[in-house]
């Protein structure tokens, strides 16, 4: 069963719960993933159809954090409540620490010395942990300890 069928499903219950919030997300999710299919023209993979799925969450973020900047808590704790229904379709996050912990050893394990080699980290610690870590977090991390 793939995320899409269980978007579908969970669409389903939802809508038979009369969860406005989850069904409304989820019809969104859909549409992405769809759109997303319709652009490649092929079916997704797995991998891409978390990537889908968290550029998604991503957006919710984002727009939360925007409304409460605003002053506009109702509308951020909506966005968040959606934030909360699209986190159950992804892998779950590593810690700051754990972050932490992988940056160390993919820089001992490579040998890397300085800021100039970011990139080549950036590129393992992100191939190595897909989906579960946030590239914004790696790079700060990555940033200190290469100083």
């Amino acid at each position: 069963m793939g995320l899409a069928d269980t978007l579908g499903a969970d669409l389903k219950a939802a809508m038979k719960a009369g969860d406005t919030t989850a069904r409304q997300c989820l019809r969104m999710a859909m549409s992405a993933l769809k759109n997303r299919r319709i652009e490649l023209g092929r079916d997704l993979e797995e991998a891409e159809e978390i990537a889908v799925i968290q550029k998604e969450l991503k957006k919710r973020a984002d727009a939360a954090e925007q409304f409460e900047a605003a002053g506009r808590g109702e509308l951020a704790e909506n966005e968040r409540a959606e934030a909360a229904v699209l986190s159950r379709y992804v892998p779950s996050q590593l810690t700051e620490d754990e972050v932490r912990s992988v940056v160390k050893e993919t820089i001992d394990a490579l040998g890397l010395t300085s800021k100039k080699e970011l990139g080549q980290l950036m590129k393992a610690v992100l191939a190595e942990h897909r989906g579960r870590v946030d590239g914004k977090l790696v790079q700060r991390i990555a940033s200190e300890l290469l100083a």
